[in-house]
């Protein structure tokens, strides 16, 4: 079928008052197309389709009072020559197909062949601090090392690292926006914009000069968690909207990870509580990658494990040591001269690295790492089987669940145990 005919039905069911993404996703199960469902519209009830104004809908359709907004939306696409994929098209993700309100359309620029890889999100605040910017992009660039392909939102701050990161890896990086592929927003992000169209991928569901407004990044969201196997909150607030992408992820089956940071440091508070609701607590790509792999073997089979001598959250924090101790509110507005510094020192080319580096502990290291008595109980069962649901350890141990919660917590902080999706623990090796 002529793209442009699709298109434009596409579009046609888009602006049908009574229609949305739910009512999308049926009418696209039941006939071949977009163009044979908008021929079809008087037969929608007969076939099944369920929506709340199904008769208004179906009216609208014939009547085409769709068709105005219809053609200003397919002729600005034209005119500003966006690319677009429907429903049926080849490079559409199955991924967000899967989704209960997947988009009818996506406008993009760069790089379709991203979309089949693996891809992970890293998503946080737009103000944070400097151990949340080099985490996300030492972290963001591991990952794209090895091929996987790290998700965004290009949203200043934590995204505009990850996008950085991902950058310089084979694995590349994705942009989910808010707003019309033909809007520059943020426009301090331009120069990322720019490097993402050349290397590697924008997508929007959002049709040309649509703004970026509030209620846009929820449902921008939800695609952002659809494209990845799980996400990493680098760094959020209490009410950060990155949260968003969290629970949605956890609602589609991701796994959910989250970056410790330091005790009081009112950007990092989302991600403790991610952590006590169950996120797995990671330090690096190595440890996103090996929790992964036991639920994506197969998407992962050709993934190699990142590098181990990257640098890492540790070393970050001993780093930036004298900030925190100095300042009980270190963080930087992204519009700030201190925050542009930051940024600059993280562009692409630069290899400086910390020079404070620690490796987690194998299993003779943990030796050296002072237990009590009930963390050296929990240890001595871990350490003889592979791995622990904490249930298990619970009923074995007679604790109750806060308190084996609270040890394993403190041991998954100081690098002697791993959790992994599911709630199983094991004693980790270096």
């Amino acid at each position: 079928m002529n793209s442009d005919k699709e298109f434009f039905s596409c579009l046609a069911l888009k602006h049908t008052p009574g229609l949305g993404p739910v009512a999308f996703k049926q009418l696209l199960s039941i006939y071949p197309s977009a163009y044979d469902a908008v021929k079809q519209a008087s037969t929608w009830k007969a076939k099944g389709v369920k929506s709340n104004f199904l008769a208004k809908a179906v009216q609208g359709c014939i009547g085409e009072v769709w068709r105005e907004k219809a053609e200003l939306e397919f002729k600005a696409s034209k005119r500003t020559s966006m690319e677009v994929l429907t429903w049926n098209d080849q490079y559409y993700p199955d991924a967000l197909k899967n989704l209960h309100d997947p988009p009818l359309t996506l406008y993009y620029q760069g790089d379709l062949t991203l979309l089949s890889n693996p891809g992970i999100a890293v998503v946080g605040a737009r103000e944070c601090t400097s151990l949340g910017l080099r985490a996300a992009r030492n972290i963001s660039a591991q990952l794209a090392g090895v091929g996987i392909t790290v998700v965004s939102g290009l949203a200043l701050g934590i995204d505009r690292q990850a996008h950085l990161g991902g950058l310089q890896g084979i694995g590349s990086s994705i942009a989910v926006l808010g707003c019309g592929l033909d809007i520059d927003y943020p426009y301090d992000n331009l120069d990322v914009r720019k490097a993402l169209n050349a290397k590697g991928l924008v997508v929007t569901e959002f049709g040309p000069g649509e703004k970026p407004r509030a209620k846009n990044f929820p449902v921008r969201n939800r695609l952002i968690s659809a494209l990845s196997l799980g996400v990493l909150v680098a760094e959020a607030a209490h009410q950060s909207g990155s949260l968003i992408t969290a629970r949605l992820a956890a609602e589609q089956g991701k796994d959910v990870f989250a970056l410790p940071g330091p005790l009081g440091q009112p950007t990092f508070t989302g991600c403790h509580r991610l952590i006590k609701q169950g996120a797995a607590l990671v330090e690096s790509a190595e440890d996103i990658v090996e929790i992964l792999r036991y639920d994506f073997a197969r998407e992962l089979a050709d993934i190699p494990d990142p590098e181990s001598d990257a640098e890492d959250v540790q070393g970050i924090t001993d780093s930036l040591d004298n900030d925190l101790e100095t300042s009980s509110c270190s963080f930087q507005t992204a519009s700030s001269e201190k925050q542009k510094a930051i940024v600059e020192s993280v562009l692409p080319g630069d290899k400086r690295h910390a020079e404070t580096h620690t490796k987690r502990p194998t299993a003779v290291e943990r030796q050296s790492i002072q237990l009590n008595t009930e963390e050296l109980e929990v240890m001595r069962m871990l350490e003889a089987s592979d791995r622990v649901h904490i249930d298990e350890m619970s009923r074995a141990l007679e604790w109750t669940s806060a308190k084996i919660s609270k040890v394993l917590l403190m041991l998954e902080i100081r690098g002697a145990v791993r959790q992994l999706p599911g709630m199983w623990y094991l004693a980790k090796e270096g």
